[in-house]
């Protein structure tokens, strides 16, 4: 019989998982409005936001379209668009 959920038995593990299938909705940031205050990463449930080269961007591979981050953005300048 095959397990009917998945489960993480190791901390910090969900790093090394592809869960770019769980979304239908992704998160787009417009770069004009973004001040780079790093709310979005301190809300995001997964490694999905990092700082790269003095701006935040999106790690497709491991968000799962939650929408928190478009929630909580201060100056609301991450939008979820559709999945194609």
């Amino acid at each position: 019989m095959k397990p009917v959920s998945v489960y993480i038995t190791v901390p910090g593990s969900s790093a090394q998982r592809d869960m770019s299938g769980w979304r239908n909705k992704k998160p787009v940031i417009d770069y004009g409005r973004c001040t780079n205050c790093l709310i979005c990463w301190i809300f995001c449930p997964e490694p999905a936001i990092i700082r790269e080269e003095g701006k935040i961007v999106i790690d497709y591979m491991h968000c799962k379209g939650c929408g928190i981050c478009a929630v909580e953005c201060p100056r609301k300048c991450i939008e979820m668009v559709g999945e194609l």
